[in-house]
């Protein structure tokens, strides 16, 4: 079977489900596991690379008001791969190609490959597609296995996190985009509560969407999470850094007791694929040191604090 993602998440699992060689073909953002990077890409982003914060969600929201797509699909790179089977999403047409934009390149085939789409909406539609992207693929026992390994970890973590009374979970606000602010949906708020918290703003199954500065100083979480989509820490750090910031932030307890967090966003929290568990437990661990978790997620950096420099800077 030749095999062509468009979707970063299904190209970690495919890859989990040992299906290396039938990847033939990725998106410009399939960059784990490293292997991917070997792999013809077939789409490219219309936003530039080096455009800010502000200037990504000024262009995505011209494009959608346009109806233009965010995407250009390489048809001819595509029909050079002759895939079997191709891998895209519904969820979000922000984040990575849609099924429409597909629609011109495979008018191009005299025999049309088969399309998988997914469309998770919260973490158990997660661990479904898992199977989903097995049965397509006839990986069927390799995906079962992954999904009891994955189910296995969070339920050593649940039966700990059933310990902690309510009023030891902290308030928690999940910022999955800076400029302007956004909160974390879908699968993000139950990650928060998997991890013993209590998520401020998000709800489970419910898309993201915006608030303001004031907004999250009002809400007075206890631990802040940066986490924008499509960065990684370092490059959240940075951005978090950049921020003009109002006076009541320095009110917030995340803020005065030094619990502001950046994390490995791509790795471990926006992309819906098998990573989510060491996603869970590294923030299981940050809001519950004492909690016991895989080696996995004590080695991954999913999860590191922002400090005190990078806080003030902002505030400045």
């Amino acid at each position: 079977m030749r095999i062509v993602s468009l979707l970063p998440s299904a190209t970690e699992t495919l890859f989990a489900l040992g299906l290396d060689r039938e990847v033939v073909g990725v998106s410009h953002e399939c960059d784990y596991p490293a292997a991917a990077h070997g792999k013809r890409v077939v789409i490219q982003s219309r936003i530039p690379k080096e455009a800010s914060p502000f200037e990504i969600d000024r262009l995505v929201r011209e494009y959608v008001a346009k109806g233009e797509s965010l995407y250009s699909v390489d048809a001819q790179a595509l029909e050079e791969l002759q895939p079997d089977l191709i891998i895209t999403q519904e969820l979000c047409h922000v984040c990575a190609a849609s099924p429409d934009d597909l629609a011109a390149a495979l008018t191009r085939f005299a025999k049309r490959p088969e399309v998988l789409s997914l469309n998770p909406q919260d973490i158990g539609d997660v661990w479904r597609d898992i199977l989903l992207v097995g049965d397509e693929t006839a990986r069927g026992p390799a995906a079962e296995a992954l999904v009891k390994k994955i189910a296995e970890r969070l339920g050593a973590l649940e039966k700990q996190v059933r310990r902690i009374p309510e009023s030891d979970r902290p308030r928690v606000a999940f910022l999955e985009w800076l400029q302007p602010f956004y909160v974390g949906g879908h699968w993000v708020p139950e990650m928060v509560e998997l991890a013993g918290g209590t998520d401020v703003f998000g709800k489970a199954r419910t898309p993201s969407f915006r608030v303001t500065p004031e907004e999250i100083a009002e809400a007075a979480p206890e631990i802040l999470l940066v986490a924008c989509c499509g960065y990684n820490a370092a490059q959240c750090a940075a951005e978090f850094a950049r921020l003009s910031l109002p006076e009541s932030w320095t009110a917030i307890p995340a803020v005065r007791r030094n619990r502001v967090y950046v994390c490995e966003a791509n790795s471990y929290f926006s992309r819906p694929g098998p990573r989510l568990i060491t996603g869970v437990e590294a923030l299981a661990k940050v809001l519950h040191p004492e909690l016991r978790v895989s080696p996995e997620a004590e080695s991954s950096g999913a999860i590191v604090p922002m400090g005190m420099s990078a806080t003030r800077a902002a505030q400045a």
